[in-house]
């Protein structure tokens, strides 16, 4: 049975005022049958898992390198995380592949080396506009998948984020059928390539402007299994109520 998945993203927000709106969560009631993540910047990592400690939250990074150390100044191994309390990161988000220029090759690299530390990984995949325009986004996130994703992966150690590139901070929210259809797809390439026993267990979050207004629908979508939250996993009381909406689906 896959567990359902409310994961935040804070990217590059928050300073130690921030940890409020974690200790708020944190003293939340845990939710039914539905995991928390949070993700805040690396500056926060240590000290988020101290504030989640013994609560129903976890902490996870926002990326990690590929090796496990080395002269690679600015960036953070995987064994860095969790040694810092992370249990999970977030791998190949299309920031990091617009904006670093990763690619399905270096996240695959990078999703392997956190495995070996521990770590369970959010592999984000999605189309940008113009290929959505072009009629290309299965074709897109097929090959994300299959050049992003270890041959390794279980239903422990992997969770698959959709993410339409268009929609992230822009308001604009695909229609339920847009986003049926991709996760479907997805759902059809894990079980293809892993067998149904471990392709059924990997959970599928959806990662496009999800808020407490749109996530009742969203979260009744064939195999939508979650959310990967930006802007509002900011605040405790917007992401509580996307949590809400996703326990109660």
């Amino acid at each position: 049975m896959r567990r359902k998945l409310a994961a935040g993203n804070w990217k590059m927000n928050g300073t130690s005022a921030a940890l409020a709106e974690l200790e708020t969560l944190a003293k939340a009631a845990p939710p039914a049958e539905t995991d928390v993540l949070i993700c805040p910047p690396a500056t926060l990592i240590s000290r988020a898992s101290h504030v989640a400690e013994n609560s129903h939250i976890q902490i996870g990074g926002q990326d990690c390198h590929a090796a496990n150390s080395g002269a690679h100044t600015g960036d953070v191994a995987a064994d860095m995380l969790h040694d810092a309390g992370a249990s999970h990161v977030i791998l190949g988000h299309s920031e990091r592949r617009e904006d670093h220029g990763e690619t399905n090759e270096v996240v695959r690299t990078k999703a392997a080396t956190a495995w070996e530390a521990g770590l369970i990984t959010v592999i984000c995949v999605g189309e940008t506009l113009s290929e959505r325009e072009a009629e290309n986004t299965l074709d897109i996130i097929g090959g994300q998948l299959a050049g992003s994703i270890p041959d390794a992966a279980t239903g422990e150690n992997l969770v698959v984020a959709y993410e339409p590139v268009w929609a992230i901070g822009t308001g604009k929210v695909p229609t339920l059928s847009q986003i049926g259809d991709v996760h479907d797809f997805v759902r059809m390439r894990l079980e293809r390539r892993f067998g149904e026993g471990i392709g059924r267990t990997v959970p599928i979050l959806y990662g496009g402007s999800v808020k407490p207004s749109n996530a009742v629908e969203i979260f009744s979508v064939s195999n939508v299994d979650g959310a990967l939250v930006g802007g509002a996993s900011l605040k405790a009381a917007d992401f509580q109520g996307i949590i809400d909406a996703l326990a109660a689906s």
